[in-house]
Protein backbone atom coordinates (compact mmCIF):
# COMPACT_ATOMS: atom_id res chain seq x y z
CA UNK A 1 0.00 0.00 0.00
CA UNK A 2 3.14 2.57 0.78
CA UNK A 3 5.09 1.46 -1.77
CA UNK A 4 1.96 1.98 -4.83
CA UNK A 5 1.24 5.58 -2.75
CA UNK A 6 4.80 6.64 -3.12
CA UNK A 7 5.00 5.70 -6.71
CA UNK A 8 2.20 7.69 -7.63
CA UNK A 9 3.69 10.48 -5.54
CA UNK A 10 6.63 9.82 -7.63
CA UNK A 11 6.51 7.96 -10.80
CA UNK A 12 10.46 8.02 -11.26
CA UNK A 13 10.74 5.95 -7.77
CA UNK A 14 9.64 2.89 -9.45
CA UNK A 15 12.44 2.24 -11.98
CA UNK A 16 14.79 2.87 -9.02
CA UNK A 17 13.13 -0.26 -7.40
CA UNK A 18 14.86 -3.76 -7.95
CA UNK A 19 13.65 -7.36 -6.94
CA UNK A 20 16.09 -9.15 -5.92
CA UNK A 21 16.21 -13.05 -5.12
CA UNK A 22 16.86 -13.61 -1.10
CA UNK A 23 19.88 -15.82 -1.89
CA UNK A 24 21.26 -12.23 -3.33
CA UNK A 25 20.34 -10.70 0.04
CA UNK A 26 22.11 -13.15 1.66
CA UNK A 27 25.17 -13.31 -0.45
CA UNK A 28 25.79 -9.14 0.02
CA UNK A 29 24.96 -10.18 4.12
CA UNK A 30 28.17 -12.58 3.99
CA UNK A 31 30.13 -10.44 2.34
CA UNK A 32 29.48 -7.36 4.32
CA UNK A 33 30.28 -9.59 7.32
CA UNK A 34 33.52 -10.61 5.87
CA UNK A 35 34.87 -7.67 5.23
CA UNK A 36 34.46 -6.18 8.52
CA UNK A 37 35.55 -8.90 10.30
CA UNK A 38 38.91 -9.21 8.18
CA UNK A 39 38.89 -5.11 8.38
CA UNK A 40 38.70 -5.29 12.33
CA UNK A 41 41.22 -8.04 12.19
CA UNK A 42 43.47 -5.96 10.47
CA UNK A 43 47.25 -5.69 11.80
CA UNK A 44 47.54 -2.31 12.98
CA UNK A 45 51.04 -2.31 14.04
CA UNK A 46 51.91 -1.26 17.28
CA UNK A 47 53.85 -3.16 20.16
CA UNK A 48 55.44 -6.22 19.04
CA UNK A 49 53.54 -9.45 20.26
CA UNK A 50 55.11 -11.70 23.06
CA UNK A 51 56.62 -14.91 21.89
CA UNK A 52 54.30 -17.73 22.88
CA UNK A 53 57.11 -19.73 24.82
CA UNK A 54 57.77 -16.58 26.72
CA UNK A 55 53.74 -16.76 27.90
CA UNK A 56 54.56 -20.20 29.24
CA UNK A 57 57.40 -19.54 30.80
CA UNK A 58 55.67 -16.37 32.32
CA UNK A 59 52.82 -18.63 33.72
CA UNK A 60 54.86 -21.10 34.62
CA UNK A 61 56.55 -19.59 37.14
CA UNK A 62 53.43 -17.65 38.04
CA UNK A 63 52.26 -21.65 38.83
CA UNK A 64 55.36 -23.04 40.55
CA UNK A 65 56.07 -19.74 43.21
CA UNK A 66 52.55 -18.48 44.09
CA UNK A 67 54.01 -15.81 46.14
CA UNK A 68 56.03 -13.93 43.74
CA UNK A 69 53.61 -11.21 42.08
CA UNK A 70 54.72 -9.55 38.32
CA UNK A 71 57.41 -7.47 39.96
CA UNK A 72 59.23 -10.61 41.06
CA UNK A 73 58.68 -12.52 37.69
CA UNK A 74 59.72 -9.71 35.69
CA UNK A 75 63.24 -9.47 37.88
CA UNK A 76 63.59 -12.97 37.00
CA UNK A 77 62.90 -12.44 33.43
CA UNK A 78 65.32 -9.51 33.22
CA UNK A 79 67.92 -11.85 35.21
CA UNK A 80 67.20 -14.18 32.51
CA UNK A 81 67.74 -11.60 29.85
CA UNK A 82 64.45 -11.29 28.74
CA UNK A 83 63.61 -7.91 27.86
CA UNK A 84 59.49 -6.85 28.75
CA UNK A 85 57.80 -4.77 30.59
CA UNK A 86 56.48 -5.42 34.33
CA UNK A 87 53.03 -5.01 32.86
CA UNK A 88 53.17 -7.26 30.28
CA UNK A 89 54.33 -9.81 33.03
CA UNK A 90 51.35 -8.90 35.07
CA UNK A 91 49.20 -9.75 31.99
CA UNK A 92 50.04 -12.84 31.71
CA UNK A 93 50.38 -14.21 34.70
CA UNK A 94 48.35 -16.83 36.69
CA UNK A 95 44.90 -15.35 38.39
CA UNK A 96 44.31 -17.06 41.02
CA UNK A 97 40.72 -17.93 42.87
CA UNK A 98 42.18 -17.56 46.51
CA UNK A 99 44.55 -15.07 47.33
CA UNK A 100 47.77 -16.94 48.92
CA UNK A 101 47.80 -15.28 52.50
CA UNK A 102 45.29 -16.66 55.25
CA UNK A 103 41.73 -16.96 55.03
CA UNK A 104 39.37 -14.86 57.35
CA UNK A 105 38.26 -17.71 58.82
CA UNK A 106 42.10 -19.01 59.42
CA UNK A 107 42.61 -15.49 61.52
CA UNK A 108 39.87 -15.93 63.66
CA UNK A 109 40.99 -19.23 64.67
CA UNK A 110 44.87 -18.07 65.20
CA UNK A 111 43.22 -15.48 67.05
CA UNK A 112 40.31 -16.58 69.16
CA UNK A 113 42.33 -16.43 72.48
CA UNK A 114 42.87 -13.15 72.03
CA UNK A 115 39.24 -11.82 70.93
CA UNK A 116 37.13 -10.74 73.37
CA UNK A 117 32.90 -10.73 72.79
CA UNK A 118 30.65 -8.85 75.21
CA UNK A 119 27.07 -8.42 74.99
CA UNK A 120 24.58 -6.07 77.06
CA UNK A 121 20.94 -6.45 76.56
CA UNK A 122 17.86 -5.96 78.59
CA UNK A 123 15.93 -9.50 79.34
CA UNK A 124 12.16 -9.11 80.87
CA UNK A 125 11.13 -11.48 83.78
CA UNK A 126 7.63 -12.97 84.28
CA UNK A 127 7.16 -10.17 86.84
CA UNK A 128 7.57 -7.89 84.33
CA UNK A 129 10.74 -6.68 85.69
CA UNK A 130 13.75 -5.72 83.48
CA UNK A 131 17.14 -7.21 83.77
CA UNK A 132 20.23 -6.44 82.57
CA UNK A 133 22.27 -9.21 81.26
CA UNK A 134 25.75 -8.90 80.17
CA UNK A 135 27.81 -11.70 78.55
CA UNK A 136 30.90 -11.84 77.26
CA UNK A 137 33.20 -14.24 75.88
CA UNK A 138 37.06 -14.65 75.45
CA UNK A 139 38.69 -17.57 73.70
CA UNK A 140 36.86 -20.88 75.20
CA UNK A 141 36.25 -18.77 78.20
CA UNK A 142 32.42 -17.94 78.37
CA UNK A 143 30.75 -15.82 81.28
CA UNK A 144 27.21 -14.38 81.60
CA UNK A 145 25.91 -11.81 84.66
CA UNK A 146 22.79 -10.29 85.08
CA UNK A 147 21.38 -7.05 87.38
CA UNK A 148 17.92 -5.55 87.98
CA UNK A 149 17.35 -2.06 87.14
CA UNK A 150 16.58 0.15 90.15
CA UNK A 151 13.86 2.26 89.68
CA UNK A 152 14.57 6.37 90.50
Amino acid sequence: MLLVWLTRLWPWLLGTIQVVRPETILRWHRSGFRAYWRWRSRNRGGRPKIERELRHLIRRMSKENPLWGAPRIHGELLKLGFELAQSTVSKYIVRRRTPPSQSWKTFLRNQADGIAAIDLCVVPTLTFERLRARAWRTGSYTSTSCARFRRR
